[in-house]
């Protein structure tokens, strides 16, 4: 059988038998893969070294014919080693793993790749903030998932003014003025940053950030909740 060669990040991973374990991959040209990784719980593997988690890796591998395919060989592309050191990382690290496992059909387009390893390496690095991280993953499902909010006019049509105040219509996904409204120019600035294709690195930048964030989580999760199975 014809032997493909691509790019993956484990998503998961499932011990099989004594020796083996399935894992899933996402890949940015193959989909998403459950290959057969054969022996690779042995200390001698010369697999497991090329599928750590938190990894990007190049793999080579066979296409089964039912579900699960054949690993055959790995090797470590970049490796960000500096998520484990931190334990809430690597916890916020398996979250978004699994969150994009289940948002993510079998074909999933290759900007989902360029997602997770942008999220990867913003574990990486220890002064960006994590939730600033989590709540840009969250938009940039939505996002890509065709599910971002009107961030341009208002219900009537009318362009979002910098004077005005908010509340947010989730029938029609944009804003709505109001005298006693929850949301400033600023937090729909913010909005518009997270739901564009700024790295958390650039967003990491934004004067006052942090503080604006506390508002905006709620309303990107009820979205993440309503259009996302994650």
């Amino acid at each position: 059988m014809k032997q493909l060669v691509t790019r993956g990040i484990v998503l998961g991973r499932t011990d099989f038998g004594e020796a083996d374990r399935i894992i899933t991959l996402l890949t940015p040209d193959q989909g998403k893969l459950r290959l057969m990784a054969r022996g690779v719980r042995r200390a001698k593997s010369k697999l497991a070294g090329g599928i750590e988690l938190f990894s990007v890796s190049d793999i080579t591998f066979i296409r089964g014919r039912g579900e699960i395919g054949t690993l055959i060989s790995s090797r470590l592309q970049t490796h960000y080693g500096r998520i484990v050191r931190d334990i809430t990382r690597v916890q916020l690290g398996y979250e978004l793993l699994k969150q994009l496992d289940r948002a993510v059909e079998d074909e999933p387009e290759p900007e989902y790749f360029a997602l997770l390893e942008q999220a990867l390496a913003a574990l990486d690095d220890p002064a960006i903030d994590l939730e600033l991280i989590r709540l840009w993953f969250e938009a940039s499902l939505l996002r890509l998932a065709g599910h971002a909010p009107n961030l341009s006019t208002d219900v009537a049509g009318n362009k979002l003014a910098a004077d005005q105040t908010y509340n947010f219509d989730f029938d029609n996904m944009t804003f709505a003025p109001h005298t006693s409204g929850g949301f400033t120019a600023d937090y729909i600035k913010v909005l518009r940053l997270l739901f564009g294709k700024h790295t958390p690195a650039e967003l990491q930048k934004v004067q006052g950030i942090k503080t604006l964030l506390a508002a905006i989580t709620p309303l990107v999760r009820s979205m993440l909740t309503s259009f996302i199975q994650v």
